[in-house]
């Protein structure tokens, strides 16, 4: 995750609208004064995601956190789970997919989007009890890209989320240098890009 701030601090120059979901959330949330229980969180961080949010307000950057969570008891599929608001996650619960009220208005912002960059899922897509989020996210950017927008899956799990709900033939290009293409982002030179430039 620390990486990926030093990406959304550059990202944020650059966009009009930047959803933050996944485990990347919690900090947020937490660096706002939400309670999120046993979710996910750099501690470390929580002045850097300030920092992030007052950034985007200046821009006119619409920054969007779920407003709601599939919370569960422990990290597995089989797990007691059910839908909580991200302002009072109990403690013992951990929030492992978006809920459906941030999956809906996720899902309008990617709709109404010309240019997606797409990083990172929404929750841990891989068990089935916690896919919903990264699935309509996936669905949301494949329907915009039908309508004439571009979208850029930057590797990894987003790749492999695309793959797992049968999309990547339906968004415009699936980047596997996931880790290159985030570089790339955070306005770091590439070394092949920097040999064909001289």
């Amino acid at each position: 995750m620390s990486d990926k701030l030093l990406i959304l601090e550059n990202l944020i120059e650059k966009v009009d609208n930047l959803i933050i979901g996944g485990g990347m959330a919690y900090t947020f949330l937490k660096a706002q004064g939400y309670e999120i229980g046993s979710s996910l969180c750099e501690d470390d961080r929580l002045d850097l995601c300030l920092q992030l949010i007052e950034k985007a307000k200046e821009r006119g950057v619409q920054l969007l956190l779920p407003e709601d969570s599939i919370v569960a008891d422990a990290f597995s599929n089989d797990a007691n789970c059910k839908p909580c608001d991200n302002q009072h996650i109990e403690k013992g619960w951990m929030g492992l997919d978006i809920g459906p009220k941030a999956a809906t208005k996720f899902a309008e912002v990617i709709n109404a989007s010309k240019t997606i960059l797409w990083n990172g899922p929404m929750g841990v897509f891989e068990m089935s009890n916690f896919e919903n989020g990264t699935k309509t996210a996936a669905i949301a950017v494949a329907n915009a890209t039908q309508n004439g927008a571009f979208s850029l899956i930057g590797g990894g799990d987003s790749a492999a989320a695309v793959a797992k709900f049968g999309f990547e033939n339906q968004v415009s290009y699936v980047s596997t240098g996931g880790g290159a293409l985030l570089e790339y982002f955070e306005g770091k030179e590439l070394p092949g890009i920097a040999a064909i430039n001289q």
